[in-house]
């Protein structure tokens, strides 16, 4: 049973990049989920709670990012219908000053808002606790009609009803298209369509605009006694910074009188999306049975969260991030520069779940040019040779998750192209510059400039040799360098593998590999993955775990290297490294690749041969993991 089903607008936000200035200069946009109950969706989701999302998209591009966005998300989607005539509804935003975001909404016969009452399956209505209806899907008659269909099977099968009042005057034509940001324009008929609808909620949440729209009276208390006349169901008044006032029967002289949550001070840098994230809040507060001043608090929570950071959706809180500012508050008026909030934010929200990982790694560049000899022509054959390996690695994969490569953007631009077009298939791509150490990054030292095109789902794989008795003037070099990279992933919204390798400059022990993770811990790195050579004892894999859970609980975990060692070294270390609670799985290269690459580029070997012969040592460590781990699960 789904907890509930939100109904109304589902477009995609692009969102100016640069803060302060006019729509009219902004250079660059971010693209994410939008719409007021397309938003609550997101946030419901992320809360713990069950919903879904009733609304039209587009038979494109920007339909179908919607519809798998929430899927990534948790948001069950059969509910969201294709129109095949009409383009999934854009708005363009920026935010030129504290509490300014002008908008543009391009909305003309949009998908969404054609919405009737044929997209109203009972039955799915029916399975969840409360709908949310919204107000801008009644200011069209489809859509009014569709809404109320909704609001009728709820209440038939025991259902809440809860009106998000979300009211933008150009939406009901009442304000020109360069007016997207204004709040309120007074109605008559769009209070009356309000009014006709209020009876049969539940739960009225709006903003004193709103709410005045609502009644169609000038004062607030006014408004307020005209709603509850219409309605006993409870009524929250958001008053942005201040907060909200949650009203649960009559209405008092003095409107402080109502119930409120705790309020956060923090920082407003967007007020757009906040009223979404707030009602997300809300609604996990209210839908699991706590006090309506809990339920407040958790909204202002993630309300304050929303005005912090630039976006609606993607910027809304975790349960686990919820939870953790609620015990702990933060230091930072700005939430958005706080580490530790940012931390639990990435890592809880991350794009999908990859319990294990086994990759061919061809992302190798000195050690392919070695092979080469300076022979112009063998180099100039090593992008085709790359797409080879990514024959090899999909013919194992056969179309299953867990699979996956490294791949260089030197050599390897098309075998990345080629394996861009696989579902569910990893990807990662080298910075530095082989070789070196002190870490230097390949081609330019400026990384936010060099990875802001790369794709969203390529991970960032940064190889450092780092040795925890190196010298001290040396390591800070390197974590330096290693914390630049780590920020740029962050900033750039990609997530980021370091590859540490110890042996080839100092002795090693069974605490060499963990005390260096825990002085990259201390430098303030957090990446999504480590990668690791096989460590000669469990006791190495266990002081590795030790570090690792007591450091970041949420690291995706290890991937083994395999530095171009025989297969049956690589399987004792396989082994090894089953006892390890956090190794996932191996990314490995010149043990598969080696005698292919040497016989290809000589001319002795056909591309079939060469993907034969990599796919059956690919194969061959793939199965040796699998084995370990069925007799690990046994």
């Amino acid at each position: 049973m789904l907890d509930v089903i939100t109904i109304g607008r589902a477009s995609v936000d692009l969102y100016g990049q640069q803060i302060g200035t006019r729509l009219e200069d902004i250079g660059s946009f971010a693209k994410s989920v939008g719409g007021c109950p397309c938003n609550i969706s997101v946030g419901t989701a992320r809360l713990g709670l069950k919903s879904a999302l009733i609304t039209r998209v587009g038979n494109e591009q920007m339909g179908r990012f919607i519809r798998e966005q929430l899927a990534r998300e948790g948001v069950e989607t059969k509910g969201i219908a294709t129109d095949t005539e009409r383009l999934t509804a854009l708005v363009l935003l920026s935010v030129e000053a504290e509490g300014v975001s002008p908008m543009i909404f391009y909305r003309t016969d949009c998908a969404d808002m054609a919405l009737d009452e044929d997209d109203i399956d009972e039955a799915f209505v029916a399975s969840a606790r409360a709908i949310v209806v919204t107000g801008t899907h009644f200011s069209k008659p489809h859509s009014a009609a569709a809404q109320e269909k909704a609001i009728r099977i709820a209440r038939a099968h025991g259902g809440k009803v809860v009106f998000d009042l979300d009211y933008r005057p150009n939406l009901w034509g009442l304000a020109g298209h360069e007016a997207g940001f204004e709040r309120y324009v007074a109605s008559d008929a769009v209070s009356a369509k309000y009014k006709s609808v209020l009876a049969d909620c539940d739960l009225i949440v709006g903003t004193e605009e709103e709410v005045l729209i609502a009644a169609g009276e000038a004062d607030i208390q006014s408004a307020l006694r005209t709603i509850r006349s219409l309605s006993s169901g409870t009524i929250v008044l958001k008053r942005g910074p201040m907060g909200c006032i949650v009203y649960d029967g009559p209405i008092p002289e003095n409107l402080e009188q109502g119930i409120v949550g705790k309020g956060f001070p923090i920082e407003v840098y967007n007020v757009l999306g906040a009223g979404d994230a707030f009602m997300s809040g809300y609604l996990r507060g209210w839908l699991k049975g706590e006090a309506h001043a809990t339920s407040a608090t958790w909204a202002n929570a993630c309300g304050a969260f929303a005005v912090s950071r630039l976006l609606c959706a993607p910027e809304y809180p975790s349960w686990e991030e919820l939870t953790y500012f609620l015990e702990h508050g933060s230091t930072h008026r700005a939430l958005r520069k706080d580490a530790d909030l940012n931390h639990l934010h990435w890592a809880t929200n991350r794009r999908r779940e990859i319990p294990e990982l086994m990759a061919l790694a061809i992302d190798h560049r000195s050690q392919l040019e070695d092979l080469c000899a300076g022979d112009e022509r063998k180099l100039a054959r090593l992008p085709a040779f790359k797409k080879l390996a990514v024959k090899a690695a999909t013919q194992i994969a056969a179309g299953r998750a867990g699979f996956g490569m490294l791949i260089d953007d030197k050599y390897g631009r098309d075998a990345l192209f080629a394996a861009g077009t696989l579902n569910d298939f990893w990807i990662g791509k080298p910075i530095e510059l082989p070789g070196s150490r002190p870490l230097t990054f390949e081609f330019s030292q400026d990384l936010g400039s060099r990875l802001t095109d790369w794709p969203v789902e390529h991970c960032i794989k940064v190889l450092c040799y780092y040795h925890p008795d190196d010298p001290d003037e040396l390591k800070q070099l390197q974590t330096e360098k290693l914390r630049s990279a780590y920020e740029a992933a962050r900033k750039v919204g990609r997530e980021i593998l370091v590859e540490i390798i110890a042996s080839k400059h100092g002795t090693m022990d069974d605490g060499t590999v963990a005390r260096a993770l825990n002085e990259l811990y201390d430098a303030g790195l957090k990446p999504d993955w480590w990668k690791l050579e096989p460590q000669a004892s469990r006791g190495a894999w266990s002081a590795i775990d030790a570090v690792i859970e007591a450091r970041d609980r949420y690291c995706r975990g290890v991937v083994l290297l395999g530095l171009d060692a025989p297969q049956e070294t690589l399987e004792a270390g396989f082994t090894a490294a089953r006892t390890s609670r956090k190794v996932k799985g191996f990314a490995v290269g010149r043990t598969i690749f080696s005698e292919a690459a040497k016989a290809w580029l000589n001319g002795t070997m056909s591309d079939d041969a060469a993907v034969a012969d990599m796919a059956t040592r690919f194969g061959a460590l793939v199965s040796v993991w699998q084995r370990l781990r069925e007799v690990e699960a046994a």
